[in-house]
């Protein structure tokens, strides 16, 4: 995409949105690993979801609350987890917490201004990812926070400007029409949601399953002590009358909601842009608990350290010197450290093939035809005399064929491609994460591809 003008939609193709991809461009100039580049784009995007917590925290209920929010954001291996991945949840997240401090901001004001900024937010959202127009969807929700529904006059302009604001973000969001394939945001849609018609018989699938997986995510992402804050902060804000923190509630809780009941397929990482607003309600549990205890303020806060950052700091420490960690879910296991998403060794990989591309040219066959495989190994060798040659867990006559004039080489997964290949030679494998559950450890393996 950085490379050739014609490819700027390039994700169109795969019925995604491109933001993301348009923001990292850049950053590859400042970058030599683009996978860094990409994980770097992440964490930036953790940081102005940090922001957007404090900030709306701190405009919910207080400073003290926004102060122990913050720190529960930045310590949850939750967050830290996928704030470090290249992908594109971290800054939908960003743009949700941003979008739901306009939201309270404009029906407070009703300001043009304000319904500008918050339509570009949406469409900056929706522009990262399609599952950001629940956004637009729950904007009615804001209504809590206006202050005299009873003012017809001012009501009739909150609603006209929330229409700027959507106008605003529709107008983004078509600008992709520019691109080819924009007909295949909306077709793909059946291959991750269910329809209301294939619902209507079993209503409750995948709502339960999905609840069984979060019963499993929530208490070792989050660990216990935020979520026992955070059910306290539920608690309180139910016996409040806090119209501004039921905004922000329901904003987190409609969209999990939504993704329980359609999603087809379910990860930890589809609910960062809810679990970051959740933080708000475990700053403010935690707070409301601290303002019963009778004792000293720095004994409060020591012990609330003591509760909220062993588990966390554990879970952290196992994740950046020895992934994955102890109690990392299992659905996160198998995906990105042990079975055939997970790609160790493919710098190293790349590296080898660029060397050998310096003396010769180099054909390489790989099991898979888009996604971890090739494109795991391209990102890294863009430039280098490498062609790359799509198969399956087989070496294709294709690559045989390039093997006769060519140093070839074949890189796929051991457990996929172990007794299938022939006439070969070993060059060398990187191990995954040792399985759970008694599972064979799976490697990346690399041979050399004979005529």
């Amino acid at each position: 995409m950085k490379s050739e003008p014609t490819l700027r939609f390039l994700p169109l193709s795969d019925g995604k949105t491109p933001l993301f991809m348009w923001v990292l461009m850049p950053l590859f100039k400042v970058f030599e690993d683009p996978l860094f580049a990409g994980r770097f784009l992440s964490v930036m995007s953790g940081l102005v979801t940090l922001l957007g917590v404090y900030f709306l925290s701190r405009k919910v209920f207080n400073s003290k609350v926004a102060f122990w929010a913050s720190l529960i954001y930045v310590v949850s291996p939750y967050t830290v987890f996928f704030d470090r991945m290249a992908l594109v949840d971290s800054m939908l997240s960003a743009f949700t917490v941003w979008i739901i401090y306009f939201v309270i901001l404009l029906s407070e004001k009703v300001r043009l201004d304000l319904a500008m900024i918050l339509g570009f937010l949406m469409g900056g959202a929706w522009l990262t990812k399609t599952p950001a127009l629940v956004n637009l969807l729950i904007l009615p929700v804001s209504i809590i926070a206006f202050k005299n529904l009873k003012d017809t006059k001012r009501f009739l302009k909150l609603f006209l400007l929330w229409s700027v604001a959507v106008l605003i973000a529709f107008t983004m969001y078509n600008a992709l029409r520019l691109g080819p394939n924009f007909h295949l945001l909306s077709s793909r849609n059946s291959d991750y949601i269910f329809s209301i018609t294939e619902l209507l018989p079993r209503p409750l699938d995948p709502f339960i399953p999905h609840l069984r997986d979060i019963m499993d995510w929530f208490p070792k992402l989050l660990t216990y002590p935020i979520l026992v804050f955070w059910g306290m902060g539920v608690y309180f804000l139910i016996k409040s009358k806090n119209k501004l923190a039921y905004v922000v509630f329901l904003w987190a809780l409609l969209p999990l909601l939504l993704n329980m009941t359609f999603l087809r397929t379910f990860t930890a990482r589809y609910l960062l842009p809810s679990i970051a607003p959740m933080f708000i309600f475990a700053g403010f549990g935690l707070v409301s608990i601290l303002n019963r205890v009778k004792t000293t303020n720095m004994a409060k806060n020591l012990i609330s350290a003591i509760l909220i950052l062993p588990l966390a700091l554990y879970f952290n420490y196992q994740l950046l010197t020895s992934p994955p960690p102890d109690n990392m879910p299992l659905e996160g296991r198998i995906g990105y450290f042990e079975e055939w998403t997970a790609g160790y060794g493919f710098k190293e990989i790349a590296s080898f093939l660029e060397e050998k591309s310096k003396k010769e040219s180099v054909v390489v066959g790989t099991e898979g035809f888009f996604g971890t495989l090739p494109d795991g190994l391209q990102i890294y060798l863009d430039k280098a005399n490498v062609k790359f040659v799509g198969s399956h867990a087989t070496i294709s006559a294709q690559i045989r064929q390039a093997a006769r004039d060519n140093l070839t080489y074949f890189v796929g997964n051991k457990a996929r491609v172990e007794g299938r290949i022939d006439n070969v030679i070993f060059v060398k494998e990187y191990l995954k994460a040792k399985p759970s559950l008694g599972r064979k450890q799976d490697a990346i393996v690399i041979y050399q591809v004979l005529p």
